[in-house]
């Protein structure tokens, strides 16, 4: 690791020791991620094979699925190979891929959170104009401009974090490449492009985060004038769900990416992140599923088709 830009690699201290008690804590954070890949996977399937279910609220949740699987994919697997092999090396290249799947997924995912905020608005306030208001084509234009504003979101902070010389303390005190970790390490004056990567923080989670606040406060407002309890129920159940969804993943990235520099701890983030990498989303297909009367009803249907197939 030499001054410049000659790195050859960084080094990923990572998360566990190899301690009793780490190792029952490196199986359970293991036993998540599988269990999360295969929840998000079975989403999917759920919401491709079931004809009720290709609606616009369903295919926003599908793509929440994928991008779940894909954050999941591109962290976990490396911490775990580090940690079984002893080899923590990571290039610089595969470095700044990490960052930017990381912030694409991530910030895709914000913009998601508040498309699928706007859905329920509309399905809870004009449910009769609905297939107007969240046609398809609109559906799909704000899934592309959720991808496409979180993958230039990664693009631009992995670009700008590897431009910066790097000393000779090659050593990364996090499991992953995460850019505000790896800035620590640069022998050069950050404090511009540190401002620059704070505002763009703001503005990829305060702006959907203000939309979602908008479009739930509308919500709130709509079924509180409902006479019907069953109609208010029905309506509360249907957004508490996502509700929880946001609350998890917001509190843990404004908590992890809006915190003064002065605040933040190795440790914290460390533990911030593996909040938000890997059991926010394994929460999310639950939420969903045990709360979702349609996904259940999915799931019967199919593992009725497999029951019926295995007596054959």
């Amino acid at each position: 690791m030499k001054n410049g830009n000659t790195t050859t690699y960084f080094i990923l201290l990572g998360l566990f020791d190899h301690t009793e008690a780490q190792r029952f804590l490196f199986a359970m954070v293991l036993t998540t991620a599988l269990a999360s890949l295969v929840g998000n996977a079975l989403m999917i399937f759920l919401i491709h094979r079931d004809v009720r279910l290709h609606t616009p609220m369903y295919f926003l949740l599908s793509q929440l699925s994928l991008m779940d699987m894909m954050l999941v994919s591109t962290i976990v697997p490396k911490m775990a190979a580090d940690y079984l092999t002893g080899k923590r090396s990571i290039s610089p290249a595969g470095c700044g891929l990490q960052i930017f799947f990381f912030l694409t997924l991530g910030g895709g995912e914000c913009f998601l959170l508040a498309a699928m905020s706007y859905d329920r608005y509309v399905a809870v306030c004009h449910p009769l104009r609905y297939p107007v208001l969240m046609s398809w084509r609109l559906c799909l234009r704000m899934t592309a401009g959720s991808w496409f504003l979180g993958a230039a979101d990664g693009l631009m902070q992995a670009a700008a974090t590897l431009r910066f010389p790097f000393c000779d303390a090659h050593e990364v005190d996090h499991f992953f490449c995460e850019a505000p970790t790896l800035l620590r390490l640069a022998c050069a004056d950050t404090f511009v492009f540190e401002f620059v990567m704070y505002i763009c923080c703001v503005l990829m989670l305060l702006v959907p985060f203000s939309l979602i606040l908008i479009s739930y406060s509308l919500i709130l407002a709509a079924v509180l004038q409902m006479r019907s309890r069953e109609a208010r129920k029905k309506a509360f159940s249907t957004c508490s769900s996502h509700l929880f969804v946001v609350g998890l993943f917001y509190g843990a990235a404004i908590f992890t990416y809006m915190r003064p520099k002065s605040y933040r701890s190795a440790n914290q983030d460390k533990v911030v992140s593996v909040f938000y990498t890997v059991f926010t989303p394994v929460l999310n297909p639950l939420i969903y599923s045990l709360r979702n009367s349609e996904v259940k009803g999915a799931l019967r249907k199919y593992m009725g088709q497999c029951s019926a197939l295995s007596h054959d």
